[in-house]
């Protein structure tokens, strides 16, 4: 047997070293991947091995503050599909294209895309989600979806906003409380093979979403009614450029109603509400689209700044009053021209017909530049600069919508020469929001206290519970109750005897001031174009609103006093006798407005019949339905039945008549009604309906307000179970 050379042996043990390298090698390297990057690989495995569809959160609800839904998520479908699992694309397209009405190329183009998964359609009828789903074609998903939906279409929008094609919020309230609102997605978990083919047996699963908060708005629906129906009518009256007009609680910051007109409809933000608008647009570039569309969901109210004019008295007023520089009989004399001022001559509006000796009380139902210059020139202009940026001038009132601007004021005293004190002390030279100028407003008829403004009162989850509350806030205390008081005093004789007469609500103490500022366009004061202004508060003896009505670039007649106060009295009124403020009646008043009367139910009757009733009864009546027949259904009224109102006042009807014509109707209010009450409601509106058990309603779906199909199934549930 031969011995192994010495060569032989070597080699033996180099291949025997090298084997031995290679397989520690390996081990470590093994060792490596599976405890160092084992987690890092296994991700990226499941990741090629699952697809994922996204299952969309139900988007929370918004509500007013009396629980009216003004934005909801309705229940729809999305198409997804799964090119690898698709066998035969052409007639996939086709079936596809018939069910969803689409052009076959676009299918077929989606279906052979090399991806995972690729969306077909957002947002199909439950019908043609049926019908694909009779199909049973491999490859295409449908997935439960939600669409956002406004109810009351164009009400409120410069409030409740918009969001996108994926819910996303884009504008208005649902864009603040996007992360509150829109919840937490869902997901469809599926496993598939190397060709992207889904595994038998895969054990997919079913990540499911998280509904998002409800907000509760401190915004109540009946006032909005109130201020955009006041706004709508002084648009077409004035032939104003824009209206906007703010109701505000005093004593918490709410918002109660806040419109900006022309208005959009978020349902299609992206239209104007107007039919003649829309033909206008048809012919305009992209980028001429762009502006509009920015013009349209501009909010004045927070987004733009304007000289207050007369309106500004009462803060100089106020900060005079305050530092004691004058009081509510404080001589004044005007004889129409400010001459001693380096830079200028300035005038009083009545420079041709002077005030001459008057008071600071007379100096404000006048409204005199004279009266008021001279009160700035006594504060000076730091304590003027201080109050300024006390009542919130200059900086953001915190509002929680996007785009609020700070207004313009000078950056310091230093830039503040004599002639800027006098102009800024009548409202010009200064420029605020109208939200500013309302909040400030409210202060002084608080008792001094500068609040917050607030649009969302609460957050609260589908059972009803507070996640998240947001409490009124006090920002700081920029006058006494004292001070408070005398302007309370002094702002009543301006309606009750001074420019501001038409705003005088019969039984009703309303304080208020007149603003007229000619408009700034450019850097230059604008010819012939006017804001007229007016601000109020009632009951002077104790506020409970504040209302401030704007009126931009009206046509003709220009002055607060009669373009703007007007406006102001209607809201006011509606607005007090909705809160059940009763009147309270001077003896002069007492005797053209001697007595009460009962507001009889006229709902679900005929317009004619309605109209006799109501007339029999001492009232007026009005509706805004341009359609109105003989068969008319009167589906709603203001004030409500039972509601103590003086002889004469005037009911609001509305009709079934407009949503006739489009098979639709607003579903009335069932709750509380006996089983042949409701019976004889809906065959009146000629709706389908379900019953479930006896007495009285106690629910009701959909709920009332709601605008139905005619061919809708109503569900009623009856208890006679006593509280």
């Amino acid at each position: 047997m031969a011995v192994p050379s010495n060569s032989s042996k070597k080699r033996l043990i180099f291949i025997f070293v090298v084997v031995t390298i290679v397989v520690f090698s390996l081990i470590v390297r093994l060792g490596y991947i599976q405890i160092a990057t084992g987690e890092e690989l296994k991700k990226g495995a499941l990741e090629q091995w699952t697809k994922g569809i996204e299952i969309k959160s139900k988007r929370g609800i918004i509500y007013d503050r009396n629980g009216k839904k003004l934005a909801i998520s309705v229940s729809s479908y999305t198409v997804w599909a799964s090119p690898a699992d698709i066998e035969e694309p052409k007639n996939t397209a086709k079936q596809v294209a018939e069910a969803l009405n689409m052009d076959e190329t676009i299918v077929y183009e989606k279906i052979t895309k090399k991806t995972n998964v690729e969306k077909i359609k957002q947002w199909i009828t439950k019908e043609e989600a049926k019908e694909l789903r009779n199909l049973k074609l491999r490859g295409i998903e449908i997935v439960d979806d939600n669409k956002r939906f406004y109810p009351y279409e164009d009400f409120a929008s410069h409030i409740i906003g918009f969001t996108d094609i994926d819910n996303y919020g884009l504008y208005g309230i649902e864009k603040t409380y996007d992360k509150y609102l829109s919840g937490s997605p869902g997901r469809w978990v599926k496993t598939e093979d190397a060709r992207g083919r889904q595994m038998p047996y895969d054990g997919e699963r079913i990540y499911d979403a998280e509904d998002g908060l409800n907000a509760v708005l401190t915004v109540d629906e009946a006032i909005q009614h109130f201020a955009e129906k006041a706004a709508m009518e002084s648009l077409i009256t004035t032939k104003a450029k824009n209206v906007s007009i703010i109701v505000m609680e005093p004593n918490t910051g709410d918002l109660l109603a806040m419109t900006t007109l022309p208005q959009y409809n978020p349902n299609n933000p992206r239209e104007p509400v107007d039919e003649e608008e829309k033909k206008i647009w048809e012919n305009l570039s992209n980028e001429e689209l762009k502006k509009k569309w920015y013009d349209m969901w501009r909010n004045f109210a927070i987004n733009d700044a304007y000289e207050p004019g007369s309106t500004f008295k009462t803060i100089v007023a106020a900060a005079a009053i305050e530092e004691n520089v004058a009081n509510i009989d404080s001589n004044f004399y005007c004889n129409g021209f400010i001459r001693d001022i380096p830079g200028g001559i300035l005038k009083c509006s009545r420079w041709y017909n002077p005030h001459g000796a008057q008071t600071l009380k007379e100096g404000m139902e006048n409204s005199c530049n004279v009266v008021f210059v001279d009160l700035g020139r006594r504060l000076g202009k730091e304590k003027f600069y201080k109050y300024i940026k006390a009542f919130g001038f200059g900086e953001r009132t915190g509002i929680e919508l996007t785009g609020e601007q700070g207004g313009i004021i000078p950056v310091n005293t230093d830039v503040i020469k004599e002639i800027n004190l006098a102009t800024m002390s009548y409202g010009h030279g200064i420029a605020v929001t109208p939200i500013q100028l309302i909040n400030a407003v409210s202060a002084i008829a608080n008792g001094g206290n500068l609040m917050e403004p607030r649009l969302v009162s609460e957050l609260i989850d589908n059972e009803g519970n507070v996640v998240i509350e947001n409490k009124p806030k006090v920002k700081r205390q920029v006058i006494s109750k004292s001070t408070s008081d005398t302007m309370l005093e002094m702002m009543e004789s301006v309606v009750s005897k001074g420019t501001g007469t038409n705003a005088y609500v019969p039984g009703y103490r309303v304080a208020g001031k007149t603003g007229t500022a000619q408009k700034i366009i450019d850097g230059r004061y604008a010819p012939g174009k006017y804001i007229g202004s007016f601000v109020a508060v009632a009951p002077a003896s104790d506020p409970k609103i504040a209302v401030l009505v704007i009126v931009d670039e009206p046509e003709g007649i220009y002055y607060g006093g009669s373009v703007a106060a007007p406006v102001a009295g209607k809201i006011i009124e509606e607005t007090l006798s909705y809160l059940e403020i009763k009147p309270e009646f001077t003896e002069e008043e007492k005797e053209q407005f001697e007595y009460t009367v009962v507001v009889p139910d006229v709902r679900n009757i005929k317009i004619e019949e309605a109209g006799k009733i109501l007339s029999e009864s001492g009232f007026k009546y009005t509706t805004e339905s341009f359609n109105i027949i003989e068969d008319s259904m009167v589906i709603d009224q203001f004030p409500l039945p039972g509601t103590e109102v003086t002889k004469g006042s005037i009911i609001d009807l509305y009709l079934d008549e407009d949503y006739k014509k489009e098979n639709k109707v607003i579903m009335p209010d069932l709750i509380g009604k006996d089983k042949e009450d409701v019976v004889k409601i809906l065959n009146g509106l000629g709706l389908k309906y379900e019953f479930f058990g006896e007495g009285k309603v106690v629910e009701q779906d959909p709920m009332s307000g709601t605008k139905i199909d005619i061919n809708f199934n109503i569900k009623v549930e009856f208890s006679d179970a006593k509280e």
